[in-house]
């Protein structure tokens, strides 16, 4: 399905919750399949991801899973499965989670003492996993690597004979997800130690139920966008102002483009409020908060802030290569981005004249489709093609940009609206 979609006729004011966070559930799934004895979660994110996450730890014999597009899932239940003794089963996806690298969790969980074959090419999905005592010990990886790769490990290191010593070699990507993997194990009775850039887990076992989960931070950023653009008034219901999330940075970055956040008070809502204080030029380094840049390079173009942003090699594996598909879509609306490597996109303000109006295409990436829905405030009747993408993070992301006034208009499809994925 596609929408056409028209800004609030008047000033937009709108009060929502957000969906519960997508990574603190994945993970609080896995710690609580690991925990003896523990009730299955309910109150967990209900989106693509975590349901392909809740159908691959049910209890089954099945010996093939498919897990769909949800790369998170793909890398804890490639880790997670690799530590159930006497089982063997072949972990699929989609066609693009084929085209998505997973060697570097692999070698690593090899090392660890994990049986995993490639089903098909080298170093992608499928993959045949049997499950064993994993002996653990002392590991290395280059820090750059995907923070999922890392969490996934942590996460079963308690299952390892010798728990798991893990030493990060050089820059750390995503420092805070790693931070929040250590966080809710810590939670849930697993103690760890994180010197330096090594990570240290005893064997042992989890013994305590998880706290609840919070709002998605990471979802917030659509909204933090409709605030900078429109200057309206958006009130959150269920942000917790200390957050084990990363994206939590998403105010402070924000904070630098218009938006304020205000806090209500512990059991109130938050108020994003335009201030008309930006920065003249905005340089961010998104190494550990890659989720956010796709926003803030939309936010910041549409509003004509000159910007350089780094930090962005994890992007190019994402479920599109985001970097160059934003630059691609953003084309459509005369603005011509400068990717000046899979690390570092810019902009000068260039802009040229555009012809028709934008029909956005969004690759099978919720975050494509979120990003430039709000394009709409500036450039009214837009089209974004595939809206079902959102159901990946964001089920009702759709009905609650109606209940903030936008008029969401379905469009028929045409024959160019589903293009391959963007690659470099």
């Amino acid at each position: 399905m596609n929408f056409q979609i028209f800004p609030p006729e008047d000033f937009l004011e709108t009060r929502l919750e957000l969906p519960l966070s997508k990574s603190m559930s994945n993970r609080a799934l896995i710690i609580n399949a690991l925990t003896p004895g523990a009730p299955a979660l309910t109150d967990v994110a209900l989106c693509d991801d975590t349901l392909s996450m809740i159908h691959g730890l049910k209890p089954s014999e099945a010996n093939f899973i498919n897990i769909g597009a949800a790369g998170t899932t793909m890398r804890f239940l490639t880790a997670y499965f690799a530590t159930r003794e006497g089982r063997t089963l072949v972990l699929d996806g989609t066609e693009r989670m084929r085209k998505r690298p997973i060697k570097v969790l692999v070698d690593a969980l090899r090392e660890l003492g994990a049986q995993i074959d490639y089903v098909m090419e080298e170093g992608y999905p499928p993959l045949r996993i049997t499950g064993k005592r994993l002996t653990g010990g002392k590991l290395t990886l280059d820090a750059s690597v995907s923070s999922q790769y890392i969490s996934a490990l942590l996460m079963i290191a308690p299952q390892m004979e010798k728990g798991l010593e893990l030493t990060l070699e050089g820059e750390i990507v995503s420092r805070p997800y790693i931070k929040m993997t250590l966080k809710m194990m810590e939670d849930a009775g697993v103690e760890s130690e994180f010197y330096n850039n090594t990570i240290t887990v005893p064997s042992g076992t989890y013994t305590s139920t998880l706290p609840p989960i919070e709002g998605d931070w990471s979802a917030a950023a659509a909204w933090y966008e409709i605030e900078a653009l429109s200057s309206g008034v958006v009130t959150i219901d269920n942000l917790a102002r200390e957050s084990c999330q990363g994206d939590r940075k998403l105010a402070d970055i924000y904070s630098h483009i218009g938006v304020d956040t205000e806090w209500e008070g512990e059991n109130g809502g938050t108020d994003l409020c335009a201030n008309p204080d930006a920065d003249a030029r905005i340089s961010i380094d998104f190494t550990d908060n890659p989720d956010l840049a796709q926003y803030v390079m939309v936010t910041c173009a549409m509003l004509g802030l000159p910007f350089r942003f780094t930090g962005l090699s994890t992007l190019a594996i994402k479920e599109t290569d985001r970097v160059t598909a934003v630059a691609k879509e953003l084309m459509k609306v005369g603005i011509m981005l400068t990717v000046e490597s899979k690390d570092v996109v810019s902009w000068e303000g260039r802009r040229v004249p555009y012809m028709e109006l934008p029909r956005f295409d969004t690759y099978d990436d919720h975050r494509m489709a979120m990003c430039l829905a709000p394009i709409a405030l500036y450039v009214p009747g837009i089209v974004i093609n595939n809206v079902e993408v959102v159901s990946k993070s964001y089920p009702n992301f759709w009905q609650q940009l109606a209940n903030a006034g936008f008029t969401l208009v379905p469009v028929e499809e045409r024959s160019e609206d589903n293009p391959e994925n963007v690659q470099e």
